[in-house]
Formats: structure tokens, sequence, C-alpha cells
């Protein structure tokens, strides 16, 4: 069982990062945001350029999540019929090579791009920048007791399992370790090593190394 502490020192400092990191972002990044709606409305007409999905956060709160949107307009229905292809193992679904993920989808996941509108998520409130990772209603209630520990603290962008090598090929039960392992080291120092931690990662994959 996880030694969850509230630490409300910790917590205020924490969301006064999340609010002025994310304000300036989201300030500094719009441009991006603009390019990058427009290329996924033209390359693939279909639906709107950013995804909403329902997530649970701090508690098992809901929150709609932002992304800009990579699969097909109908990938939620095909989800069914995929799920004998899942490389995950317990509640997650994942599959390496998703038939639903169009041309310009495989580019901004390549890149991490698809998850910049979370950090809209991070400024309201309802993520940080660091912290586990905000799963699916379905996949919470196939949760352990053990596993809805990692609900005590709000979700985040990034975490000790985003920042793994090979994280896909990662045992469920290793993952709910690893956010565990979070909640009890959480530090700002630790925050800021993970954020640190996932540039690294996220630009040695761009370079294919």
């Amino acid at each position: 069982m996880v030694s969850y502490k509230k630490k409300p020192v910790y917590n205020f400092f924490k969301r006064l990062f999340d609010i002025t990191v994310s304000f300036v972002s989201l300030v500094i990044l719009s441009p991006l945001f603009l390019i990058v709606a427009v290329l996924v409305s033209l390359w693939d007409g279909k639906g709107k350029p950013f995804f909403v999905q329902k997530r649970c956060g701090k508690n098992g709160k809901l929150f709609n999540v932002y992304k800009f949107r990579t699969m097909c307009i109908d990938a939620e229905e095909k989800k069914e019929s995929l799920k004998e292809l899942n490389e995950m193992d317990g509640p997650a679904f994942k599959i390496q090579d998703d038939p639903r993920i169009t041309k310009i989808g495989k580019i901004l996941r390549a890149s991490n791009i698809d998850e910049l509108p979370q950090i809209l998520n991070i400024f309201k409130g309802d993520m940080s920048f660091v912290g586990p990772r905000p799963p699916l209603p379905d996949e919470v209630a196939q949760y352990s007791e053990l596993d809805k520990q990692r609900l005590l603290v709000t979700p985040g962008l990034t975490c000790y399992w985003q920042v793994s090598l090979n994280r896909n090929d990662i045992p469920f039960s290793e993952w709910m370790a690893l956010d565990r392992k979070y909640i009890e080291d959480r530090s700002m120092l630790v925050d800021i090593k993970l954020i640190f931690k996932t540039v690294y990662v996220v630009l040695r994959h761009h370079d294919g190394r």
C-alpha cells in the first residue's frame, strides 16, 4: 500500500508552477496549435481537429482531456473489434501499429505534439505537468483497490512510466507500482527532474536513438 501524505506546501507551489508555466506555454504555442489544427482538418477533413475524451482525475473525478485528433473519426466504435490485438496486459489498451491512426496522426504521435492541448487541462487544474497518466473510466472499473491508489493525486502529462524506455513493454502491475512510487516520492525536485527527463526522452526518440 502506498504511503500517502497530503503535502500542502508542495501542492501550493506545484499548482503555482502549473498555472504559470501552462499560461506562458499556451501563449507561446498558440500559433503552433492553429497550424496543427488546420493541418489535421485539411489532411483528414472528416471531423474536428481536436479529440475530447472522458478521463478519471484525482479521486476518480471525471474530466474532459484534450488532444489533437490522431485517429479516424469512428475510432471508439472500432476499438471493440481490435481488442484481441491489444499489446498491453491488464485494463490498458494499446496497439503499436494501431490501424485507426491517420497519416498525420502518426507524425503528431511520434513528435508528441498530439499531447500539447493537455496544457489547457493543466491550466484548468484537471491535470498537472507531472503525475500518473489519467486513465479511462472503463479501465478504472477493472482496477483493484491497490491500482486505485494512483488516483490519490492529480494526473499529469508525464510520470515515471512515461519516461521509461519501451514503456509499452512494461507489465501493467509494474506501471501501477511506478505510479505509487511517484506518489510517495513526489516533490518539486522530483517533478523538475521528470520534466527534464521527458524533454530528453522526446528529443532522443525524435532523433531515432
